[in-house]
């Protein structure tokens, strides 16, 4: 197993969302100007279906490819119909911005998560939420469906492969799963490896989980981001990745980053290869040989990483 580039496409602007079509061969961008566009990649034409007024922050396909789902740090989730070309719904959902939205593999489900980092008190935890974390929204209606609470800011989300699942993470580390079915929260732990303390030139809390990922057989989940640093704005913790096994009451973490295969960046993004052997995961470098890497599910191990 081998990565190796196969075409390179240039939009107008930084992709922040990408997401496949079912059932098609055409690709979703979000992008940094707000915009999200419908990318074809074999003729490298696109088109624009939509406009945030701030970063497009994620973009996603549901109901089998028949709608497109945008979400942006204007806090607003937007609804298109990629048959006719256009945009049926534009609703405020997050007083704050959406920091990631995820659509479920059965395509039913649409995620996403927000909240602002504010002094809780003198040590500068976090402040209580002030709107709900977590919301969860019905693919076939449009409508709000959950309200899931966490302590904020919840930087990222992902559903099971079987949709039943829903697990979000946060600044803190603070990790947790729901039932779908009957919302309710089933497993709640914390992890201190990637939240930092700075005691140089700002002093707060900063990192956080910004990935996560179910396993294909969704017993484990991989969490991802950047590990403890002095100084908040020189943004040069190690890249990290954690695994736990959460299908027992109290979930175990089964392996990590091994030391010497990691640099210094954030890692912000993770997915797993459709066959289940191996994920990938990939983010900024500040220091090392790698900002994408190929590690093997099974062992952890670094199988590739390029530097792109």
């Amino acid at each position: 197993m081998k990565i190796e580039l196969a075409k390179e496409i240039k939009i107008p602007s930084a992709a922040l969302g990408l997401s496949t079509i079912q059932k098609s061969n055409d690709l979703l961008v979000s992008c940094f100007d707000g915009s999200v566009l419908k990318l074809n990649p074999v003729t490298e034409s696109w088109g624009s279906i939509a406009k945030h007024s701030s970063y497009a922050s994620g973009v996603g396909s549901c109901l089998h490819g028949k709608l497109a789902v945008s979400a942006g740090y204007d806090g607003i989730i937007q609804w298109h119909d990629l048959q006719i070309g256009k945009t049926i719904s534009v609703e405020k959902i997050h007083d704050f911005w959406s920091w990631q939205m995820k659509v479920s593999p059965n395509t039913e489900w649409v995620a996403s998560v927000t909240g602002q980092y504010k002094c809780g008190g003198y040590k500068y935890e976090p402040a209580p939420e002030k709107e709900p974390s977590i919301k969860v929204f019905d693919a076939k209606t449009q409508k709000l469906a959950h309200s899931f609470p966490h302590l904020p800011p919840v930087l990222s989300v992902g559903f099971s492969p079987d949709s039943r699942h829903l697990a979000a993470a946060n600044m803190m580390g603070d990790i947790k799963i729901w039932n779908i079915e009957s919302g309710k929260c089933i497993r709640e732990w914390n992890t201190p490896d990637f939240t930092s303390w700075g005691i140089i030139k700002s002093h707060h809390y900063i990192g956080g989980i910004f990935d996560l990922s179910f396993s294909p057989d969704s017993n484990r989940l991989i969490t991802c981001g950047m590990g403890p640093m002095r100084d908040p704005m020189a943004g040069n913790g190690k890249q990290t990745w954690q695994e736990f096994d959460w299908s027992n009451d109290k979930p175990v973490k089964t392996h990590e980053i091994e030391d010497s295969e990691r640099g210094r960046g954030l890692m912000e993004t993770l997915c797993f290869h459709p066959a289940g052997k191996a994920f990938c995961m990939a983010g900024r470098m500040a220091q090392g040989n790698w900002n994408t890497a190929l590690l093997s599910s099974e062992t952890g191990n670094l199988i590739q990483g390029i530097d792109n």
